[in-house]
């Protein structure tokens, strides 16, 4: 698990490095601060900042991370979701991935009730992938308006580009501020428009930050220079009127969120948290060391390991408020999914977890109640996948393994409190969907670098297509190619093994980020405190179960 933990760390630190060394020290010698050091300077110090969706693109044939940063910070003791452009990478342009991750970042504010921070400085469309951006990137400015529309508030920080399609990030924000000398808000830049219309313009006079803010009035605030922007930004969250349910002093990241470098600069590793995490007063810490985590998930995800044992190092531990650390629920029916009820950070919530791998009837029909249970009691859900699906077979299938994953399926889809999911080890088939996979819309997923995760197997999807090419071979009264059927073996076991690997489902964005394991309590809990901000009632009815 370290070798995994270290390459992970690899991973981030290219999306880190953005359009790499040359392009950040260029765009540091205009004056200009980096993308993640302008959230570093505007979140609340000392606290959190919870990285979305970091290796977003990994694997195509665009810079790792997607050209802009997104996450959860605290400013002002007000959690907000942020999204900034990274100006070093082909000058911030949005391609493809861009615009998924955004739209991700815009869902998470939009069911957490987050106001919306964008740091813009961005060259608009990758104009080369248009065909793949233009069109559902309409979605960008809609949601804008829609968020506006819930009162959950909107401010654009411009520190540079914001051109064509792209200036309607700050035209359709609640709040506005503008850079002296380095915000660019144009539809069409000073050689479209001599192409389109043969008048002669200069960037200020066409869509400089001091035009805007005296003539336009496109800028509510006229900054100085960045810091003063960020510092008119955490002004304007102060001025929303929105509660602060906790201070940044409860907010405490001990080891690995970036901080001030020995040098005195900025130390960019990657903004993923990495220690405590106190969103709630009186809870108690781990029974057991979360370091430990590391030793608990075995090599190969065939071998079954005791989810108990994750379970007791990431929830509170026992105190004199919550007795003990974890109830379980049924625990001697359906034995290869644990159930039962906890509190992390002081936050209750109900867990399911896999245990043995494969979901029977009898599991399928314990965690139908379970969650329906969670649901009367107004209870957010954790999900800890390690499943290779429901089971197949003649005795299963007449026991009515289809009929009982269904109502499994249908309690999971209907139910109404904030489910979290962390895919732990295998997640395969439909036990992903049972398990809250991204299809069922989670409010937060996040993996550990040991997970996998496709409709099933490598061995089992290699073998299925041998034994059809075998019977139709078989069927033309042909001689079936066992060499060619080995090869054929191979080929697909080692390409769906590379498709279901963590970072090929990260960088798809199928989940919020890939941690490691020893931070899942961390992180957890600052996904409770944000789900937080809304209020929820569990499931009132579900649909038929048959």
């Amino acid at each position: 698990m370290l070798e995994k933990i270290a390459d992970l760390d690899a991973q981030h630190a290219v999306a880190v490095a953005g359009g790499g060394e040359k392009y950040v020290d260029r765009h540091h010698a205009r004056g200009k601060l980096t993308a993640r050091e302008r959230i570093e300077l505007l979140v609340d110090p000392g606290s959190a900042f919870l990285e979305l969706s970091p290796l977003a693109g990994w694997g195509s044939d665009f810079t790792v991370g997607a050209s802009v940063v997104t996450g959860i910070g605290v400013i002002e003791g007000v959690e907000c979701m942020i999204s900034a452009n990274d100006p070093t990478v082909k000058g911030g342009a949005s391609n493809p991935w861009t615009v998924k991750k955004i739209f991700r970042a815009s869902q998470i504010a939009e069911e957490n009730n987050l106001p919306t921070l964008s740091l813009v400085e961005s060259g608009g469309a990758d104009l080369p992938t248009q065909k793949e951006i233009f069109i559902p990137g309409g979605r960008l400015f809609r949601d804008l308006t829609r968020s506006s529309a819930r009162k959950q508030p909107t401010i654009a920080l411009v520190f540079g580009n914001s051109t064509a399609g792209g200036a309607y990030v700050p035209g359709m924000s609640d709040y506005t501020v503008f850079v002296r000398g380095g915000a660019k808000v144009f539809l069409g830049g000073p050689p479209l428009v001599k192409m389109a219309t043969g008048e002669e313009s200069d960037d200020e006079s066409l869509g400089g930050a001091e035009m805007h803010a005296r003539v336009s009035g496109l800028a509510d605030y006229l900054a100085e220079d960045e810091l003063d922007a960020i510092r008119i930004g955490r002004r304007i969250v102060a001025r929303l009127n929105r509660s602060s349910r906790w201070s940044s002093s409860r907010a405490r990241n001990e080891r690995g969120v970036s901080r001030p470098a020995d040098d005195g600069g900025l130390d960019t590793r990657p903004l993923v948290p990495h220690g405590r995490y106190s969103t709630t007063e009186g809870f108690a810490e781990p029974d057991a060391d979360p370091e430990t985590l590391l030793d608990l998930i075995p090599t190969d995800l065939k071998e079954p390991f005791d989810p108990r044992e994750v379970i007791v190092r990431i929830v509170d531990g026992v105190s004199e408020r919550n007795g003990r650390p974890f109830d379980e629920f049924k625990p001697l029916y359906g034995t290869s999914l644990v159930t039962g009820w906890a509190e992390l950070h002081g936050h209750p919530i109900g867990i399911l977890a896999n245990a043995q791998g494969v979901l029977f009837s009898e599991e399928a029909q314990k965690a139908t109640q379970f969650i329906q249970l969670a649901n009367q009691s107004d209870t957010p859900l954790l999900f800890l996948h390690n499943t290779t699906g429901y089971m197949v077979g003649k005795d299963y299938e007449q026991g009515g393994i289809i009929k009982h994953g269904a109502q499994m399926l249908n309690a999971v889809s209907n139910s109404t409190v904030p489910h979290l999911s962390v895919i732990m080890g295998a997640s395969y088939g439909a036990g992903n969907y049972g398990m809250n996979g991204r299809a069922f819309d989670p409010r937060f997923l996040f993996t550990w670098p040991s997970a996998k995760s496709a409709v099933m197997g490598p061995a089992q999807l290699a073998g299925v297509l041998s034994i059809v090419a075998r019977a139709a071979t078989e069927a033309k009264g042909q001689e079936y190619d066992e060499e060619g059927d080995a090869g054929m073996r191979a080929m697909v076991e080692q390409m769906v093994e590379e498709q279901s690997m963590p970072y090929a489902l990260s960088g798809m964005l199928y989940d919020d980020g890939v941690i490691d394991p020893r931070d899942t309590r961390t992180v957890l809990a600052i996904c409770l405190s944000v789900i937080s901000n809304t209020t929820w009632t569990g499931a009132g009815g579900y649909g038929v179960f048959r």
